[in-house]
């Protein structure tokens, strides 16, 4: 695990030299252990090392026999091994035993068909120093990272925004059209970022930069295809499929040590019993809102050892701006500021890798959001044989639903009604009318839910028959997982300078996701219930089947409370506020909710997150003070 930084132009290699350094510092949380850069006439190579993998010999840029291709990688390949002896056998000579360079051998073997043959999950780049040519990709999912951009003949690319602000070439400036849709979903769901002009690859994509011209291509998508088999057998796949992945996803050198995050649901519960570390790690707040009770009475039973902590307010509150500033962009899901804690912890205890939980509730259909709206048993039962209505008759029962208002009506609508009127994600803050309401003119303009969505929904629409559940996966797997899930995991572990490995969130189990019938996994009984059952046979049952409950954060508490209240006004009181928002209606949204009015919470902590954000960037310019981390094991490679 690492950070990565590049940049092409044809400055002199020694500005290039002094510039890559500066860049390549602003991440070294995401690499304490090693750097390494290469420079020369075309191109700035940066690296800082998080070692877990040939921790000696691994370092980077990694050159192939010739020295005429060098690759930069981020994240970690789970079948590296098994490449690498194949690559041995057509010939290919290796340096070290890292995975990195089994990357840049598939390189020259397979060309870019090289992204088809990895598992795992990884954000890359390859120079061709006799072309000048780049190759990048990002995986599957988005797990991992990666931005570019081009500014004033310079083309940059790297895992974190804040790697590019200290090149004199990067404009730095808001892109005014991110803040609205921002204010629905509570994250940034457009590929150009809030930087304007800085974009994310997407996930799945892999892009070539020569003589200028960008060029970017999926290589990769889901394919949902329930094929013919029993319950019984959709449960032993489940089984076998996440057994392997969880193996597969441990592999470290010797002395690197790797554990896990516990909390109270099935999924981390199942990742850390199948795992069984020398140490699971679960944090809470002292407030209330808290797991780590749950999380030690499964560790007892499963006899692991817990590494647990209660937040307090105050230290939570003080440390919401930095984890603002390592995400690069606002994220408003209240989950990032315990994900933050959890991680240091973790850190703190000497682990430098956690396995988690991500993934299972997008492959297998594990949010309530997807249509599971009553705790009627019955009524669930009704509505799932009203779905096996032909389509038409379907959406036609859906559409004269839509509005009508009693029991049972809201979950019979979001299962009839088509997915594409009914689903946008797993938030939803603002209504596009309510943000204009609160936004000045200038920041009303921005790409629509329908323009953010539709291109998802068509897709779906290819494929005939397609279930309506299927697709509200789809859309989150191309939305919330890159947006919010993968990013938040990503940013929180490596501010910490620790790895986030997600066994649920592999190529290899969505094959056996995207073929299991959705109706054994989302059905009356429950939300992924085929996973549940085989998660069953390695959990008590109270774990197998109890609700998901995220990181609780006390964002209520916390906007009622008469401190953070007044810190929160005071933001919304300040001169800088005006240029984006109708500042009357944000302090009287804060005082109505302070004063039990309304539950305004999740509106309150969207905005102020943005203006947290923005006041550390465009401000202040703030650059924490990371001179406590390790920089004694560093090598540097020059041109």
């Amino acid at each position: 695990m690492c950070g990565i930084v590049a940049f092409v132009d044809n400055e002199k290699p020694q500005i290039k030299d002094s510039l890559i350094k500066k860049m390549k510092e602003r991440i070294i949380h995401r690499g304490p252990d090693a750097e390494g850069q290469y420079v020369d006439e075309n191109v700035a190579l940066g690296f800082r090392r998080l070692s877990f993998v040939d921790v000696k010999s691994g370092n980077q840029p990694i050159f192939n026999e010739n020295n005429s291709k060098a690759i930069e990688f981020n994240g970690e390949i789970y079948n590296f091994e098994e490449l690498r002896e194949e690559l041995i056998k057509d010939g290919h000579t290796f340096k070290t035993h890292a995975d990195t360079e089994v990357i840049l051998h598939g390189y020259e073997q397979w060309g870019k068909d090289v992204v088809n043959k990895l598992r795992g999950m990884f954000g890359f780049i390859i120079w061709d120093l006799k072309t000048h040519e780049m190759f990048g990709a990002r995986d599957h999912f988005g797990i991992k990272p990666l931005y570019y951009a081009k500014m004033n003949g310079t083309f940059f690319v790297g895992s974190e925004i804040k790697a590019f602000l200290d090149h004199p070439n990067f404009k730095m400036e808001l892109n005014k059209r991110a803040l609205k849709s921002y204010m629905t979903f509570q994250y940034n769901v457009t590929q150009e970022t809030f930087f304007k002009g800085v974009y994310r690859l997407p996930e799945a994509h892999y892009f070539t930069y020569k003589d200028g011209k960008f060029e970017m291509k999926q290589y990769w998508d889901e394919d949902f295809d329930p094929k013919q088999e029993t319950f019984d057998q959709a449960v032993d796949n489940i089984d076998d499929v996440v057994k392997n992945s969880v193996k597969a996803h441990t592999f470290a050198d010797k002395g690197i040590k790797v554990g896990s995050f516990l909390s109270a649901g099935v999924d981390s519960s199942l990742v850390t019993a199948l795992m069984r570390p020398n140490n699971t790690f679960s944090i809470g707040f002292d407030s209330g809102y808290d797991e780590t009770k749950q999380a030690r009475e499964l560790a007892a039973k499963l006899k692991l050892k817990n590494t647990d902590k209660l937040l307090t307010d105050e230290e939570a509150f003080h440390k919401f701006p930095l984890i603002q500033y390592y995400l690069d962009e606002p994220d408003s899901n209240p989950s990032v500021v315990p994900l933050y804690f959890l991680n240091k912890l973790a850190k703190d205890n000497g682990y430098k890798a956690l396995l988690s939980g991500e993934g299972a509730d997008e492959l297998f259909a594990g949010y309530t959001a997807y249509g599971f709206n009553t705790k009627i048993k019955f009524l669930r039962w009704v509505t799932d044989q009203l779905k096996k209505l032909p389509k038409e008759k379907r959406y036609k029962l859906g559409k004269w639903l839509e509005g009508k208002q009693f029991h049972g009506s809201e979950h019979l609508y979001r299962n009839l009604a088509p997915a594409r009127d009914t689903f946008i994600g797993q938030a939803y803050i603002f209504s596009p009318t309510e943000a204009n309401e609160y936004l000045k003119p200038e920041y009303q303009d921005g790409p629509s839910i329908t323009d953010l969505l539709k291109p998802l929904y068509d897709k779906c629409d290819e494929k005939k028959d397609m279930n309506e559940v299927a697709k509200k996966q789809y859309v989150d797997l191309h939305r919330f997982m890159p947006g919010d899930i993968c990013l938040k995991a990503d940013k929180m572990s490596m501010a910490n300078s620790v790895e986030i490995r997600v066994p649920l969130l592999d190529k290899e189990v969505m094959k056996v996701a995207e073929t299991t019938p959705t109706d054994y996994l989302f059905n009356y009984k429950g939300t992924k219930w085929a996973f549940r059952m085989a998660a069953n046979r390695h959990l008590p049952e109270e774990w197998a089947t109890r609700p998901k409950l995220g990181f609780p954060t006390p964002v209520r508490e916390w906007l009622r409370e008469k401190k953070y209240y007044e810190i929160v006004r005071e933001m919304f009181e300040q001169d800088f506020v005006g240029q984006f928002f109708n500042q009357d209606k944000l302090l009287k949204l804060a005082d109505d909710n302070f004063a039990g009015k309304i539950d305004g919470r999740r509106k309150i902590w969207t905005v102020y997150t943005f203006l947290v954000w923005y006041k550390l960037y465009f401000i202040d310019h703030f650059k924490p003070d990371e001179s406590g981390i390790d920089r004694s094991k560093q090598a540097v490679t020059e041109a």
